[in-house]
């Protein structure tokens, strides 16, 4: 069954700044060759990872290469390709042998008109629209998504912990987010949970901080943005799921990989969780440490790398 909430939103509206990318360029030659060898250890083949033009891609590239090199199999990282439009190609063309992907954003880029809401409705979507050389391995727990986020003073006086909470005391609320969030919201979020605020105020990329000063109650803020933790914000629960599922879910080629390749990227997806994935990306965006760093932490503190 799909959600209450799948069926009043389009899935065009989950092409959020988490999976878009964005600039840099594209490293790679378009006319690439798929692989012609299987991706073995030991020289066998090569097994090309690629990421999107965000520190928390290339983060997932090199959990993924790292934990790869560690199992013997010969990888190569093409960071900061640019857009899914250039990912997805290489990954079906073979230029690329994996990505780590957002399965809603994956499932909207392929099938825009598709209402999946759910993990397990967005990848068994997926499994069905895929074209017959790509496969989605499992999806880990964490996810970097829509939220609604509130201040823990807010959570605390109001007693609001989910959005259908929310519902009852946003009226007297302004909310912030991109410029385009009210058009994108206000009639699912009024459909789906009754909340309508009071005011919608286009506060872009410093919704967090204006959650935190006041000038805001509620605001927009991707679910592993480390000013969560810095800015003492709690994001409310979905309890309908009217923000679509964006587990980090690995994309493949299937003639690139192996069982070597896929038994250990199902064992970093079952370890990886949404609380880790937000402490990594503080090291990067706060502490300033390198993703390739930050990665051989993570994999060494959970027997992976």
């Amino acid at each position: 069954m799909f959600s209450t909430a799948a069926v009043v939103l389009s899935a065009a509206l989950t092409l959020t700044a988490c999976g878009g990318g964005g600039g840099g360029g594209n490293p790679l030659d378009t006319t690439s060759a798929a692989p012609t060898g299987s991706a073995t250890g030991g020289g066998g083949g090569t097994v090309v990872i690629g990421s999107f033009d965000f520190d928390e891609s290339v983060l997932l590239g090199s959990i993924y290469a790292q934990a790869l090199e560690a199992k013997g199999v010969t990888v190569e990282e093409k960071p900061r390709i640019g857009s899914r439009e250039v990912v997805y190609d290489q990954v079906k063309s073979g230029g690329l042998t994996l990505v780590p992907e957002y399965n809603g954003n994956l499932l909207a880029f392929i099938d825009q008109q598709n209402k999946a809401a759910t993990t397990e409705e967005v990848n068994a979507a997926l499994k069905e629209k895929l074209p017959a050389e790509l496969e989605v391995l499992e999806s880990s727990p964490a996810e970097d998504k829509d939220t609604l986020s509130i201040s823990k003073d807010t959570q605390s006086k109001q007693s609001v912990n989910t959005m259908e909470d929310l519902a009852k005391v946003s009226k007297d609320m302004i909310v912030g987010g991109p410029p385009e969030f009210k058009k994108r919201w206000e009639a699912p979020f009024k459909e789906v949970y009754g909340i309508q605020f009071k005011q919608w105020k286009p506060t872009g990329p410093a919704t967090a901080d204006a959650i935190k000063d006041g000038s805001i109650q509620v605001g927009n803020v991707f679910s592993t943005d480390p000013k969560i933790t810095a800015n003492n914000l709690v994001p409310l629960q979905d309890t309908k799921n009217i923000f679509p599922a964006q587990n980090v879910t690995p994309l493949l080629n299937k003639a690139g990989a192996t069982d070597t390749v896929r038994t250990t990227l199902n064992a970093i997806s079952a370890k990886l969780t949404t609380d880790s994935l937000l402490d990594m990306m503080q090291k990067i965006a706060v502490n300033k440490d390198e993703p390739a760093t930050v990665a051989k932490e993570w994999l060494s503190a959970n027997g992976l790398g």
